[in-house]
């Protein structure tokens, strides 16, 4: 696996990872009417790849393929952190939260947070962040359910 900074042609792939980790892994935590609204097919292409260039955005990569991706700001929210399904349990998810924690700190930030699904949560505590709150953002007119997770940067092993 390698990790890289988001390329131009990165669009169609890291939302096709958006998208299979969603209707695939999170749909066991939410419902088909909260999948479909969370991974609609009404999210622009175009749009999603503009969003993807704006941001910090950095690559998880497999023999050419792309499996992951996350992104982190100046102030160390995280706002997007996806695995295919395939590749899922191999250390990709970890490899990016390990990039997201890194770069946080070069960039000034001394903690991480996230707005985390039902699904990331566990992701998440396992690597020491914890609940500040539970959000019940509406999306599309469906109500999903999420967390906002935080976590220190001075954490021991980093």
């Amino acid at each position: 696996m390698i990790l890289r900074p988001y390329g131009v042609d990165d669009g169609p792939a890291t939302l096709e990872v958006f998208l299979r980790a969603i209707r695939v892994t999170a749909a066991q935590d939410y419902s088909p009417e909260q999948v479909a609204a969370w991974a609609s097919d009404e999210i622009d292409p175009a749009g999603w790849a503009a969003r993807r260039r704006a941001s910090r955005t950095q690559v998880a990569e497999v023999d050419g393929r792309v499996v992951g991706f996350t992104d982190v700001d100046e102030h160390g929210y995280v706002d997007m952190l996806f695995v295919d399904p395939a590749s899922a349990r191999q250390g990709v998810a970890t490899a990016l939260l390990d990039w997201a924690v890194t770069t946080a700190r070069e960039l000034g930030a001394d903690e991480l947070s996230t707005h985390a699904s039902l699904t990331a949560r566990p992701f998440f505590e396992k690597h020491g962040f914890v609940v500040v709150e539970e959000h019940q953002p509406v999306l599309r007119g469906v109500t999903l359910r999420n967390f906002v997770m935080r976590r220190a940067l001075d954490l021991p092993g980093d």
